[in-house]
């Protein structure tokens, strides 16, 4: 059965996985017969297959064990007993090939020699062999299952990736605030005490390695001379102004700025994951993308929350940045390599499974997966699905919403 658009979906659900049923036997051709909206059960939970008097009850085992099929047999009402018929149940699964299942005999059952595995979404062929006739029946059992013409899934922002393997970034979230480096700041005062003749940079002013910066007259020489900026820098502090005495006290304060320091804290579980020289990316709120660093050092006193102190440069040759701003740092602590991994935004919930939606074609049905390590964006992936099947990221919830919406269920 072909599933037509998500209205579709939704309308054949509310009959239950059966949408339709095959029957043929040996003699007569395979044609076509509508099942009730409600599955008939047998007395094992199992789905019931009918042809003529001939019935079969196909049911799911898992108490204790793995899912697998059991089947039973009736002829008129009574037991066959199992060693009289043989089974063979094909499974076909949306972009996973069919599992073919044989049965063997216990007790007073026929036992699948295969688990079925997670999700139980497929079209169901069961072919049963009794007294020289043969007999087929085939039905959808899909959940987790819905179609989304493309166009309209890309109208809808709807993403798609592939599982592939994955260099993970393990990295650990600090925060801490910028500071100067050490020597940043300049102190400026006279050689000869005397009177401030020109002063050409106040508080605030940038000024360049060898600028002049004032004019002072010598009290005892009365001759004039020249204080020039021993660095680059901006002046953070000024304590003289035209017609002063400059006395011995500090005239102006340089401070260079194209150099500040991240420092950020780390708390004692997290210590032992860091060494100097790592790599950190530093997010600060006035820069749109963060600034990649590394660690350079670290103070060898802690804090009063006994975090030590682990130091970035950050260049601020534009001035961009700001003495005591707030940053966070993301320490890349280890790197590894995984065979499969899908990204954590395309993660959903569904039954009591933790899925992605795989996509195939325009249809999309759930992928049960069983998962590892997170780092960054990805999750490793250990099981559910096989390497380069595709799925999606961005805007899962909505294949999430219209897969509830359908009333796609788990039959048993």
């Amino acid at each position: 059965m072909k599933l037509k658009s998500i209205a579709a979906v939704i309308a054949l659900s509310q009959l239950g996985f059966g949408f339709s049923i095959y029957s043929q036997s040996a003699n007569a051709e395979s044609q076509p017969v509508e099942i009730q909206a409600e599955v008939e059960k047998g007395p094992n939970n199992g789905r019931m297959l009918r042809d003529g008097d001939f019935a079969i009850e196909l049911a799911i085992f898992e108490t204790g064990v793995p899912p697998e099929f059991r089947v039973y047999a009736t002829k008129s009402g009574q037991p066959i007993n199992a060693q009289e018929f043989e089974v063979n149940v094909k499974l076909t699964r949306l972009g996973d090939g069919v599992d073919d299942i044989n049965f063997f005999v216990e007790n007073d059952y026929q036992r699948g020699n295969m688990e079925i595995y997670e999700p139980h979404s497929f079209l169901v062929t069961l072919t049963a062999y009794y007294q020289g006739k043969s007999y087929q029946w085939s039905y959808d059992n899909f959940e987790g299952r819905i179609q989304i013409p493309n166009a309209l899934a890309q109208s809808m922002g709807i993403e798609t990736e592939v599982v592939a393997s994955q260099e993970m970034e393990e990295r650990l979230k600090v925060y801490g605030a910028l500071s100067l480096p050490a020597n940043a700041t300049r102190n400026v005062a006279a050689r000869f005490a005397g009177e401030v003749k020109s002063l050409n940079a106040t508080m605030g002013d940038k000024v360049k390695k060898g600028q002049v910066l004032m004019t002072i007259e010598a009290n005892e020489s009365l001759q004039t001379y020249q204080i020039t900026s021993p660095i680059s820098g901006v002046i953070t502090q000024q304590n003289v102004g035209v017609g002063e005495q400059s006395g011995d006290r500090v005239l102006l304060s340089i401070t260079d700025t194209s150099k500040l320091l991240a420092d950020v804290n780390v708390y004692p579980m997290d210590q032992a994951k860091i060494t100097l020289g790592a790599k950190v990316d530093i997010h600060i709120a006035s820069s749109e993308t963060p600034i990649k660093t590394v660690l350079t050092e670290s103070l060898y006193q802690l804090t009063a929350q006994q975090a030590k102190v682990y130091r970035a440069v950050i260049d601020n040759s534009q001035g961009l940045f700001s003495l005591g701003q707030f940053v966070t740092g993301q320490v890349l602590v280890n790197t590894y390599t995984v065979e499969k991994a899908v990204k954590a935004e395309g993660l959903q919930s569904f039954r009591d499974f933790t899925v992605v939606y795989g996509k195939f074609g325009d249809q999309y049905e759930v992928r049960m997966l069983e998962l590892g390590r997170k780092a960054g964006p990805w999750v490793e992936v250990l099981g559910g699905i096989p390497l380069g099947t595709e799925y999606v990221t961005t805007n899962s919830y909505i294949i999430k919403a219209d897969i509830e919406k359908s009333g796609a269920s788990h039959d048993h």
